[in-house]
């Protein structure tokens, strides 16, 4: 089981570095390997995500730190990760800091969340219906990851799938990492095309 999800983490990382999705070893991953007691991957810190080693993960304990013990430093962010393990049912949580995404959370941060409907992608959230709608809340950014955990905590409702932190980047789970992945992907698509709209708009006005 834990083989079968390092590779299954792995082959996600390297299909987002092929996306440069990740600058500056930006970025963390992590996947469920145990739900009692509760045990995740997560992404060493300071790795180059575009290269593929035995060390770019280590198995954490619910609380986030190393089952066994090891010189590599989970990253810093894993405490966001514990806590949407903890408060849903995800399988998998994906980071990544991308020019689009930190944008959107600017442009929309006053209103506290970023909406899209009447969009095809929105079906890849598994919504069918003909208004159906997708939310994605924009919390501050902290230089306090504890501050960051317990803010994502608190925005985290039973049809949240993602949230943005303001230029910061978007923390996007799912059930399994072929969802979480197929999640970001919409999401970033979405962010895109509102971002594309927004400038055809401001040149026609």
């Amino acid at each position: 089981m834990l083989q079968e999800r390092w590779e299954e983490l792995a082959d996600i990382k390297d299909d987002l570095a092929e996306r440069d999705w990740f600058p500056g070893t930006s970025g963390n991953l992590s996947i469920k390997v145990n739900d009692d007691p509760l045990q995740f991957l997560v992404t060493a810190s300071g790795k180059d995500k575009r290269k593929r080693t035995a060390e770019d993960f280590l198995l954490v304990e619910g609380d986030g730190k190393p089952v066994e013990k090891t010189h590599l430093k989970p990253s810093a962010e894993t405490l966001i990760h514990k806590e949407i393990y903890k408060q849903t049912d995800a399988g998998c949580c994906l980071h990544v800091h991308t020019v689009d995404n930190n944008v959107i959370s600017e442009l929309y941060a006053r209103e506290g969340e970023v909406s899209f409907q009447g969009h095809e992608l929105i079906k890849a959230f598994g919504l069918w219906e003909q208004d159906a709608e997708i939310r994605i809340p924009i919390i501050e950014n902290s230089a306090d990851l504890s501050v960051l955990a317990e803010d994502v905590k608190n925005v985290i409702t039973h049809k949240t799938k993602a949230v943005l932190m303001r230029n910061h980047g978007i923390t996007v789970w799912a059930k399994t990492g072929f969802e979480a992945k197929k999640y970001l992907e919409a999401f970033e698509f979405l962010f895109r095309y509102q971002l594309k709209l927004k400038s055809f708009q401001t040149v026609v006005n």
